[in-house]
């Protein structure tokens, strides 16, 4: 029997450049692959200030949610990696105003440097509807 898996890849975020999906479904959850600050076209925006990396990430996460349906009122655990644990407050600050009132649970992780340079990444899980 075949598992009922839906992977997807979205429009408005860069396509994948490793063996991935930006979003799988199954038993009834949204898995959101690690989203770093690339903008549609593709191109690595790694050198831009912290904030400006941090909202592209978050709107590309929002465009995963979007292409599998749901909205980031149906996310249930949010990882976040930061290379430097510095700008946790600013991103704390950045994500709430973002996600609202909805308060999924979450992690973060200093890590010591990722893909492209990037200064975060960010994954997700969210519910399906």
């Amino acid at each position: 029997m075949t598992p009922d898996i839906t992977l997807r890849n979205i429009e408005h975020v860069p396509a994948p450049v490793g063996h991935y999906s930006h979003t799988t479904t199954a038993g009834g959850l949204v898995f959101i692959s690690g989203q770093l600050p690339v903008a549609a076209d593709g191109s690595p925006r790694c050198d831009a200030p912290f904030e400006e990396q941090a909202r592209l990430v978050l709107q590309n996460i929002e465009s995963c949610l979007g292409c599998a349906g749901v909205t980031k009122q149906h996310l249930v655990s949010v990882r976040v990696y930061i290379t430097d644990i510095n700008l946790w407050p600013l991103f704390n600050k950045i994500y709430a105003e973002w996600i609202g009132e909805h308060r999924p649970s979450r992690a973060v992780a200093g890590v010591s440097q990722l893909h492209y340079g990037a200064a975060l990444e960010v994954e997700a899980v969210a519910l399906s509807e």
